[in-house]
C-alpha cells in the first residue's frame, strides 16, 4: 500500500518496533486464537475481532469505527479470507489515523515564527512528565535549537530536582523556585529569562494533581495567563502526557485534562513495556489531539515523534 513508504532511519524504525514488540505480539496471539480454524471473514470472526481490538486498549469508540470499516471490506468482496485480515486491519487504521491531522511528522521540529516557543507541559504525576520534558529538551538541542527548562511543579521537591538531573545532563539552563512557590511566577520567569536569552524553546513544567480539578484548572489557567504577558498567544503548545502502560486510564486522564484546560498535544510514554499499544490508535481518534511523541524506550534516544504510518507499520507487520 502506498501509504506504507519507508521515513524513518533504520535504527529510528528498530527501536519502534522493539517498543511496540510486547503490543505486537500481544495482540497478534488473540488475533490468532480468534480466527483459528476459519477460513473467511464472517459475523463471528469480526465479534471476535471487536473483542481482542478492544482487549487490547484500542477503545469502543475506535474499534466500533475499524470494524465497521472492515464490514464495509467484506460486504464489497464476499470471499474475504482471514489470511488478509492483517493486511486489511493495517490499512484501515491507518487510513482513519489519517483522518486527523496527527501523526505527520518525521522530526522534532519548533515553528520558527514563535521566538520562543512556550510548551506548558502537563500530566499526573508518574507518567513520565519530567522524564519527556528532559528527552524533549535533547532532542530540540540536538537539533540546533536553543532550549530553557522551567520548574513550575512547585508542588513537589522532587520534580523541581528531577527537572535540574535533566537540565544537568542535557546541559540547559533552569529556570526554578523554592517548593511551594507560586507555579505562575515561575512561569513567567521562565519564559522572560528564554526572551532575555534570546532561546529558540521554553518548556515549562507543571503540577499534575487531579484530585482538584478547580484548584488545577485555576492553576494552569493563571500559568497560562503569565505566559502571556511575556510572549503574545503563549503558551503556543499544551503538552498531555499519558502513560501508555495504563491502558484505559490513560483515557480517562485525557478526559479529565481535557476538562480543566485546553490541550493541544499528546505524548504516550512506556509503550515498550507494555502490551497495552493500541491505545495510541484510540486516544488519537477518540480526542482529535495530535499525538506528537511516544516513549519507546528507556533511553535518552527513545522518545520518538509520532507518525502514524510507522506506528501502524511497525504494530502490523
Amino acid at each position: 500500500m502506498s501509504l506504507f513508504k519507508k521515513i524513518f532511519s533504520r535504527e529510528k524504525k528498530e527501536t519502534l518496533d522493539k517498543g511496540l514488540e510486547k503490543s505486537k505480539n500481544d495482540f497478534f496471539s488473540k488475533l490468532g486464537k480468534a480466527v483459528a480454524g476459519k477460513s473467511k471473514v464472517d459475523d463471528e470472526v469480526l465479534d471476535d475481532l471487536e473483542d481482542v481490538l478492544v482487549s487490547s486498549d484500542v477503545g469502543v469508540g475506535t474499534t466500533v469505527k475499524i470494524i465497521n470499516r472492515i464490514e464495509e471490506r467484506v460486504a464489497r468482496d464476499r470471499f474475504l479470507g482471514t489470511e488478509e485480515l492483517n493486511r486489511i486491519l493495517r490499512e484501515e487504521i491507518a487510513a482513519l489515523l489519517a483522518e486527523t491531522n496527527s501523526g505527520e511528522a518525521t522530526d522534532f521540529y519548533v515553528p520558527a515564527d514563535k521566538k520562543p516557543y512556550v510548551i506548558m507541559v502537563v500530566g499526573v504525576n508518574g507518567v513520565g512528565k519530567t522524564t519527556t520534558i528532559g528527552k524533549l529538551a535533547y532532542q530540540f538541542k540536538k537539533a540546533g535549537k536553543k532550549v530553557v527548562l522551567g520548574a513550575a511543579d512547585t508542588f513537589r521537591a522532587a520534580a523541581i530536582d528531577q527537572l535540574q538531573v535533566w537540565a544537568d545532563r542535557v546541559d540547559v539552563p533552569i529556570v526554578k523556585q523554592q517548593m511551594g512557590s507560586d507555579p505562575a511566577s515561575v512561569a513567567f520567569d521562565s519564559v522572560q529569562s528564554a526572551v532575555k536569552q534570546d532561546a529558540d524553546v521554553v518548556i515549562i513544567d507543571t503540577a499534575g494533581r487531579l484530585h482538584n480539578k478547580v484548584n488545577l484548572m485555576n492553576e494552569l489557567s493563571k500559568v497560562k495567563r503569565v505566559t502571556q504577558k511575556v510572549v503574545e498567544n503563549s503558551p503556543h503548545e499544551v503538552l498531555l502526557v499519558l502513560d501508555g502502560s495504563t491502558g484505559q486510564n490513560a483515557f480517562e486522564q485525557a478526559k479529565q485534562f481535557t476538562a480543566a484546560t485546553e490541550v493541544t498535544s499528546l505524548a504516550v510514554t512506556k509503550l515498550d513495556g507494555t502490551a497495552k499499544g493500541g491505545v495510541v490508535i484510540g486516544i488519537s481518534d477518540q480526542f482529535q489531539i495530535p499525538v506528537k511523541y511516544i516513549g519507546v524506550g528507556e533511553g535518552i534516544e527513545d522518545l520518538q515523534v509520532f507518525n502514524k504510518y510507522e506506528f501502524v507499520d511497525s504494530f502490523f507487520k
